[in-house]
């Protein structure tokens, strides 16, 4: 659980020749380019020739990078840095029905730096941990869960019930079966390719062995058609048996006023910079606080959240640097 709600000083210290290098190839697409590009981009971020050219050695024998005729590329294992930076900037989301994604440690005896490793891994994802080993977000992201991850985790889909009406007996009146709900993953019928199982328009619930597809967030295979794209105005209409309790667990879960504090300062500061190694020193910045934005729903988040005007002022600064110090390749 995320406790500290305290801003955190904008990150603006200059880049090193290794930084500068990384943040223009992870900003490219494909990200290649060559020495003679790279040597003009760099010089108005005030990094010189033979600073770059050193650089490049050791990142290629550090295997940061690979070179193929005079040019350089991110290597495989960077691949997957880019891929988090894109989804940063321009996340996948679809629209949310007020279900959530729990992700349970099971495993056991492991070491400390594979138990790091795996927290590193969910946060990635964008979970957040309510105590140790429970892991929660909506869900509201459209993306592939690692496979490696099976046999390490379990999943389940659940909604909080903080904030529902008890009947007098003190019953839940708005209980239901798929409060909590693993899933196996569902099976198919050989005849018609339904779930068999399922009950109503549920469909299946995502749980152990059923990771949430690319498209819908849910089960591989669930059967259901959820292509249809959420963006940010298309805002879940709110179920007041669930809309108190998710927005007091989502503000326990990520310090949002904090986030919040930072991403406007730093739209502040993005807009007075003039330079283009501070504008590139910036922008830099601007990334590394996207990386950690949740990407809530709509419902769940504080009025006037800057998430959205972030990532447009980014995109668009981006562009015109890149234009700048590319003269003109954009990628």
């Amino acid at each position: 659980m995320n406790a500290s709600q305290e801003p955190a000083a904008l990150d603006l210290r200059p880049l090193p020749a290794r930084s500068v290098v990384l943040s223009l190839l992870l900003g490219t697409h494909p990200p290649e380019l060559p020495v003679k590009e790279l040597l003009r981009a760099v010089e108005p971020l005030g990094v010189g020739g033979s600073t770059l050219r050193a650089a490049l050695s050791r990142m290629v024998a550090a295997g940061d990078l690979w070179r193929v005729d005079g040019v350089h590329g991110l290597s495989d294992r960077l691949l997957e840095r880019q891929r988090r930076q894109d989804e940063a900037v321009h996340p996948r989301t679809r629209r949310w029905d007020g279900a959530w994604e729990m992700a349970v440690v099971t495993a056991t005896g492991r070491g400390p730096a594979e138990r790091a490793e795996l927290r590193a891994r969910l946060a990635a994802l964008r979970l957040a941990e309510l105590r140790e080993g429970v892991w929660l977000r909506p869900a509201n992201l459209r993306r592939t869960w690692p496979a490696g991850l099976d046999g390490v985790v379990r999943y389940f889909a659940a909604r909080p019930a903080e904030g529902r009406r008890r009947d007098e007996e003190g019953r839940d009146e708005n209980r239901r079966d798929e409060d909590v709900r693993p899933a196996e993953g569902p099976r198919r019928s050989r005849d018609s390719g339904r779930d068999e199982g399922t009950r109503g328009d549920e469909g299946a619930r995502w749980g152990e062995g059923s990771r949430p597809d690319e498209e819908s967030g849910r089960g591989e295979g669930s059967g259901r058609d959820e292509s249809s794209q959420w963006d940010e105005s298309s805002q879940w209409d709110g179920d007041s048996r669930w809309d108190e309790g998710a927005r007091a667990l989502a503000a326990d879960l990520w310090p949002l006023d904090a986030w919040a504090a930072t991403a406007r300062a730093l739209l502040a500061h993005v807009a007075r910079t003039e330079r283009p190694a501070d504008r590139f020193t910036a922008l830099a910045a601007v990334v590394r606080h996207l990386l950690d934005d949740p990407v809530l729903p709509p419902a769940l988040l504080p009025a006037d959240w800057p998430g959205p005007q972030l990532r447009a002022v980014y995109t668009d600064r981006q562009r015109r640097l890149t234009e700048e110090v590319l003269g003109g390749a954009v990628r």
